[in-house]
């Protein structure tokens, strides 16, 4: 068993490189948030991911079959919702929720 002062040294030293790590990132950025190039980069940036993650998540989607309908019924529904709601939270949910559905009854056999 270690000393009890090693253990609590150990303990706030490892406390202490958390908060460190925790807290750099917020420190660093402090002096970018005015900076034109960041602005910019907020609002162009979400749509970008989406589109990579979009690119990269039907790639591989075989279309020689019909196990391509259960994506793309589940990509027009997180579509249609979130242009009629505006709400990234139910888009994410209701797409997930067709796409589960579809996988799990209709394409299972």
């Amino acid at each position: 068993m270690p000393d009890p002062s090693y253990t609590i040294a150990a303990v706030l030293v490892a406390a202490a490189v958390t908060w460190a790590l925790r807290a750099l990132p917020f420190a660093a950025l402090t002096p970018l948030r005015a900076s034109r190039t960041v602005q910019y980069l907020s609002t162009r940036m979400p749509a970008g991911v989406m589109v990579i993650l979009l690119a990269y998540c039907l790639r591989n989607l075989p279309l020689t079959h019909a196990h391509f309908l259960a994506p793309l019924t589940a990509l027009a529904v997180t579509i249609g919702l979130h242009l009629w709601r505006r709400n990234a939270l139910l888009s994410i949910l209701g797409g997930t929720t067709v796409h589960v559905i579809l996988v799990s009854t209709v394409m299972a056999s």
